[in-house]
């Protein structure tokens, strides 16, 4: 009993570990995060993303509605990275 109790806390204890770690784990200060941060965290996880400038403010739009779907990020995120990337524009 004491043993298959441990290997249950062991493999919880491992899968949030590990969760956390890989960026699937939702923090509490998400929310808290710049645009910056967030374009830097999701967008380079995948490939090397543009630089703000690349894009008009229009191509911003439908580029972050793009990537909104594709790498499942929030809408509020989204809306903030896009604000970010279009400031370069001003």
């Amino acid at each position: 009993m004491k043993r298959s109790l441990f290997a249950i806390l062991l493999i919880i204890f491992t899968c949030s570990t590990f969760i956390s770690i890989n960026g699937c784990f939702v923090s509490k200060t998400a929310a808290s995060k710049s645009g910056a941060q967030l374009w830097a965290e999701n967008c380079n996880r995948c490939h090397n993303a543009p630089p703000p400038g690349e894009f008009s403010n229009a191509n911003w739009d439908i580029v972050g509605t793009h990537m909104q779907i594709r790498a499942n990020i929030s809408k509020t995120d989204m809306t903030k990275i896009t604000d970010f990337l279009k400031s370069a524009n001003r």
